[in-house]
């Protein structure tokens, strides 16, 4: 068996930092490096890509020994010094190396914003009036908007390729240069439809715009991603305003708002136009408006029970206002109850909804146990020690006209906090799939319907639909609130 030789320590060195050096050039080769070339007339500006090693002309060997980490450190310093080098020497067109030449220039037809830095103030009028011809031809107008930049195509003057047009034209100094003092131009510039509104500040632009959104639409809760339209309702100098987006500036950076004299002035001048600051509270003051009404106009039903699909009627002739017609009274309920809306994290908003009637945490205490046992225990009181509820049942609130006698309100047996319980249904949950009855409290509870006289099977068939007196009949459908107030409580509220 032959011994193995033994290896030099430096052999050993150098190839570990070959491996090292290896890793690191298939790293290396996905970096890219960014080549200026000037072209022969010395105004456009391209940047070409290429891989680092084919920047710097050589393609690193995989197998070159290195003797340690150090000579591997300082050989990628001399690399690097090297191309910054050639770039700079590439700046020069006479010293442009024949291999960069050789990559697809763009295109003339692409938009060349990242180029064309120079600036159009400068330029001559009779350059930019060609400009805006070409834009008249091509448009129809000179509603220019302002992230429009000028193509570089043979219909533009050259020198205002990739400038963005409305930046420059409609703009008080370009005015002053050449328009103040020349009528003449004037006249042409009126003939290609110059809008002269849009010389004025973005402000004021802002302001005619909110007050043209006010009159169309009757507030000024501008959605974020509105853009105002290309529309004969709109003055030409707003159109492609963005005004959604400088309302969310307004609220959010209060733009527009720096100075203390300005900033005075100009939220005076919002605040005339009903300007929406905070958003959040906007919302809840309309939600608790529309709650309010509706409570109202429904409150012999039930109290503030609003059905899941209510929507505010249209028409003066329901009794609602017309800012509040069309708006998902019953879909902003079932979200302020299932996802907190407008009352989470705000304590005050949640007691000022309890305060009218309103339960915000939902079902889980309008329906939990010792409401359902307290509207029993009622009921069972009111029924002779029996508890056979029928399924329509609803607990009641007073009549209308009884609020304003206060004999009626004291009398009144059911509590305002179980007002539009369906406590018929309720019973019938407990009945069919043990509703309340799992868990350690469930005997007791059994224990609490026993006492009240729950009737665990009911009889089929129709119920009474009357109330009998030793004198007659008083007709009284089950499904009427009435249903459920003893004969002498239902006699003694009549007399009032």
């Amino acid at each position: 068996m032959s011994a193995v030789p033994e290896r030099d320590s430096n052999e050993v060195a150098g190839e570990r930092c070959s491996c090292r050096k290896a890793r690191f050039n298939l790293r290396e080769s996905f970096f890219a490096l960014a080549v200026i070339v000037y072209l022969g007339n010395g105004n456009t500006i391209f940047a070409l890509t290429m891989p680092l090693n084919i920047a710097n002309r050589r393609v690193l060997s995989l197998t070159a020994p290195m003797a340690g980490r150090s000579s591997f450190r300082s050989s990628n310093r001399r690399r690097s010094r090297d191309v910054s080098t050639r770039i700079q020497s590439s700046r020069n067109p006479e010293n442009l190396d024949a291999s960069a030449a050789s990559f697809d220039l763009p295109s003339s037809k692409q938009h060349p914003k990242w180029w064309n830095k120079c600036d159009a103030h400068g330029l001559s009028y009779d350059s930019a009036l060609r400009a805006l011809e070409a834009y008249h031809r091509n448009y129809g107008d000179l509603a220019i908007p302002g992230s429009f930049a000028v193509p570089a195509t043979n219909e533009y003057p050259v020198e205002w390729h990739g400038v963005k047009l409305s930046l420059y034209i409609y703009n008080m100094k370009w005015w002053q240069r050449h328009i103040s003092q020349h009528k003449d131009r004037v006249t042409q510039l009126n003939q290609l439809g110059f809008i002269w509104e849009r010389l004025q500040p973005k402000w004021n632009l802002f302001m005619d715009g909110m007050a043209y959104y006010r009159n169309i639409n009757g507030n000024v809760m501008v959605p974020a991603s509105f853009v105002v339209p290309r529309h004969d309702d709109w003055p030409k100098a707003c159109w492609d305003l963005q005004l959604g987006s400088i309302v969310q500036r307004l609220r959010v950076r209060h733009d527009f708002l720096t100075g203390e004299n300005n900033a005075i002035k100009r939220k005076k001048q919002l605040d005339g136009l009903g300007f929406v600051w905070d958003v959040s509270e906007y919302n809840f003051v309309r939600f608790f408006r529309a709650l309010r009404h509706f409570d109202r106009l429904k409150r012999e039903n039930s109290s503030l029970r609003v059905p899941s699909k209510f929507v505010v009627p249209s028409g003066h002739e329901n009794g609602w206002p017309p800012d509040m017609w069309d708006y998902p009274l019953g879909a902003r309920c079932m979200a302020v109850r299932q996802k907190q809306l407008y009352v989470k994290n705000h304590p005050d908003r949640k007691q000022a909804l309890e305060d009218i009637g309103f339960r915000p945490n939902g079902n889980a205490h309008r329906l939990g146990w010792l409401d359902v046992v307290h509207a029993a225990a009622i009921y069972s009181q009111m029924h002779g020690r029996v508890l056979n509820v029928p399924l329509s049942f609803a607990v009641p609130a007073p009549p209308r006209d009884a609020e304003s006698n206060s004999q009626i309100m004291d009398s009144w047996p059911w509590p305002d906090r179980l007002w539009g319980l369906k406590l018929g249904q309720r019973l019938k949950d407990v009945r069919l799939k043990g509703a309340y009855m799992k868990g350690p409290d469930a005997h007791v509870r059994r224990a609490q319907l026993d006492n009240l006289g729950f009737v665990w099977h009911p009889k089929r068939g129709r119920r009474k639909r009357c109330i009998e007196d030793g004198d007659g009949e008083v007709g009284i459908n089950d499904d009427s609130p009435c249903t459920t107030i003893m004969k002498t409580d239902y006699c003694q509220i009549q007399e009032y």
